[in-house]
């Protein structure tokens, strides 16, 4: 037996040394699925096939940089005793990519067939929505009916689903879908026009390329003979259909990924891809890679059990040969605050023990609950790192301020130009610069009475501010303004977006007991200050904070999961259908298996929202542990309650 696989459990041996007809390798969090394929790219080589004949597709740059450094290293020996040395170039490796990488790579060989020039510009999102706006405008369509990034989305989920314009304009009977096959139609002659695909365009594009001219199908199919692609249950249609037309007749493909970390549904992925796998391949060799290497067998337990109650899953279950490990804490805080001063004052408690701050993680299921938790490490002095977006430099939190900037101060035009248009309301750049430029009489009449309007709504803002406490105030511009409803129409980063704006009444109601007016300028100087104050924090190396999707493919030593309320996590969603609960099982699982060591499971009995102390019942995920799993962990104000 080769060394190389001396390194392997038998498990991904036999995945690796798997070489003629399909595999599908199901790999459990932490199991290695990395390592597996890069070492079967490696056994596929030293076994005479050619580098350039293997192609290897993962989702991002990182992953797909990350599998590129690591083949180098595998192949580097193999190399080494060459006359020139090992060339990392592409004609000496594998090609390793993104899908959409893939994509550009092939449109900018063959794209001529269809037409493209092989110089086409690839627009950014971006650009995108500009030239939606400008296909709405030829439409004669309103973006203050219809939002433009509503537009961008709605055409890019079709592309996803591998519908062209053509195909979608047949088939669209109802009033939007009317009006967005007339958006689609001038947004594909303004990048026909300009030699221009987005970003979507780049799958789309390439499907209808080798769907239409099989030779080239048929010369993509000889050159990349062995296929793998990473993270299998995340493609969606395009991506999909895209892996299915390079698989040439000798269906040698390599799929491999994990039904129960399938976590991105409403962005459109099609987790079936990956349960399907075995029908659309019947003679497909399934592989199940179920040892952990990352996590103590208690973490994997309560995983296990926790997930075990999905149905739409390969069945498996993941053991480690690491040691049994500490219990899993469990924390039932009185409220928000109580809980985030536990997680803070604990992570610097484990610092002075000798744990680096960065081995350690806080993981929440919404973006808002970022903000108190803020506060707390604020106030331990604990360093830390927000992945995403601060929450006092979110857009929408900073929309909220300048409309009250705005309505207190008529001069402030940096306010000004940041929310005229917000929600849309058909105020454009044009008419901006004809009233900073004091011409607003040289307006159309429609055009002056919407500015009149707006003069209005700041007048009421501020009688508001000089009548109503701080968070009355906060809720006011968010209902008169229809900033609420703008949001509940805008699929999930609307809902993020309206929880924060939420949350921020929350946070007012500490300045409601403040006399009159007072409380407002408090709280925006208190945002400003903070603002400053987190810049400042960036730099330092610390624990992370960040909502689980952000989590997925990291670990840390501890892991902290706050907010364990039922209809948080799982999450109900904000005026919506109630979201898929398999995935939001699903998401649970990838947060408890984020854990090298240790486990903090919390919730809150109460919990502030949208300014209204609500009592909350656990959520159902943590009936699903075994209670030998657990200990109940002692919070600063309060005991636990034991379960």
């Amino acid at each position: 037996m080769s060394d190389y696989l001396k390194q392997l459990n038998q498990a991904q041996q036999t995945a690796v040394l798997h070489r003629d007809g399909p595999l599908l390798v199901v790999a459990g969090a932490g199991a290695g699925k990395t390592r597996t394929i890069t070492y079967r790219i490696l056994h596929l080589i030293e076994n005479g096939v050619a580098p350039e004949s293997i192609l290897a597709i993962t989702f991002t740059n990182k992953a797909a940089a990350e599998m590129r450094d690591r083949v180098r290293e595998l192949l580097a020996p193999k190399h080494k005793n060459q006359v020139h040395g090992f060339k990392p170039a592409t004609d000496n490796l594998p090609f390793l990519s993104t899908f959409h990488s893939l994509g550009v790579y092939i449109l900018r060989q063959a794209g001529s067939a269809i037409g493209l020039a092989k110089h086409f510009s690839i627009l950014d999102r971006n650009e995108s929505l500009s030239k939606i706006k400008e296909a709405m405008k030829l439409a004669g369509v309103d973006e203050k009916q219809f939002e433009a990034r509503k537009m961008l989305n709605g055409i890019s989920r079709q592309k996803g689903n591998g519908l062209s314009y053509s195909q979608y304009a047949s088939e669209a009977k109802e009033y939007y879908g009317k009006i967005l096959a007339s958006i689609w139609k001038n947004y594909e002659e303004i990048l026909t026009k300009e030699q221009a695909l987005d970003f979507d365009d780049l799958l789309l594009k390439t499907v209808q390329l080798l769907k239409n001219h099989p030779e080239l199908r048929a010369q993509y199919q000889s050159r990349w003979q062995f296929i793998h692609i990473d993270e299998y249950q995340d493609t969606n249609q395009i991506q999909y259909e895209l892996s299915e037309l390079l698989v040439g007749p000798a269906k040698n493909i390599c799929v491999v990924g994990d039904m129960d970390q399938s976590i991105y549904g409403w962005r459109g992925a099609d987790f079936t891809n990956l349960l399907h796998f075995q029908r659309d391949y019947t003679e497909a060799k399934l592989v199940l890679l179920e040892e952990n290497y990352r996590s103590t067998q208690t973490i994997l337990s309560a995983a296990n059990a926790v997930i075990s109650k999905n149905k739409q899953r390969h069945d498996k279950t993941l053991f480690t040969k690491n040691k049994t490990g500490q219990k899993i804490s469990l924390l039932a805080s009185l409220d928000e605050n109580a809980e985030a001063e536990f997680v803070a004052n604990k992570t610097s408690q484990l610092m002075a023990e000798g744990v680096p701050a960065s081995a350690m993680a806080v993981l929440y299921r919404a973006n808002f609950q970022s903000r108190v938790l803020e506060e707390a490490f604020l106030r331990a002095d604990v360093p830390y790192q927000v992945l995403g977006i601060r929450f006092f430099e979110r857009k929408e939190i900073k929309d909220i301020l300048a409309f009250i900037r705005i309505a207190l101060n008529p001069n402030d035009l940096e306010s000004l130009k940041r929310i005229i248009n917000i929600p849309p309301r058909g105020i454009g750049k044009v008419t901006l610069a004809k009233i900073l430029a004091g011409q607003t009489d040289s307006l159309p009449n429609k055009m002056q009475e919407k500015i009149t309007n707006f003069h209005h709504l700041m007048s009421e803002i501020k009688t508001t501010v000089e009548t109503k406490k701080c968070s009355e105030v906060i809720k006011f511009i968010l209902e008169r303004s229809s900033l609420d409803q703008e949001l509940k129409t805008s699929g999930e980063e609307g809902t993020e977006r309206l929880e924060n704006i939420r949350e921020l009444v929350t946070l007012a109601t500490k300045y409601d007991e403040r006399p009159i007016g007072e409380g407002v300028l408090d709280l925006v100087t208190e945002m400003s200050l903070t603002t400053d104050q987190d810049s400042l924090n960036e730099k330092k190396e610390g624990a992370k904070l960040m909502t689980v999707h952000a989590a997925k493919g990291l670990e840390f030593d501890y892991v902290f999961v706050v907010g364990l309320e039922q209809d948080l996590f799982p999450h109900s969603g904000f005026g919506e259908a109630d979201r898929d609960q398999e995935e939001e099982r699903r998401l649970f699982y990838v947060a408890l298996t984020r854990a090298r060591e240790k486990l903090f499971l919390s919730y809150a009995q109460t919990r502030m929202i949208y300014g209204n102390r609500q009592v909350n019942i656990p959520s159902e995920f943590i009936f699903d542990i075994d209670d030998s799993l657990l200990e109940t962990e002692t919070g600063l104000r309060e005991q636990t309650i034991d379960f």
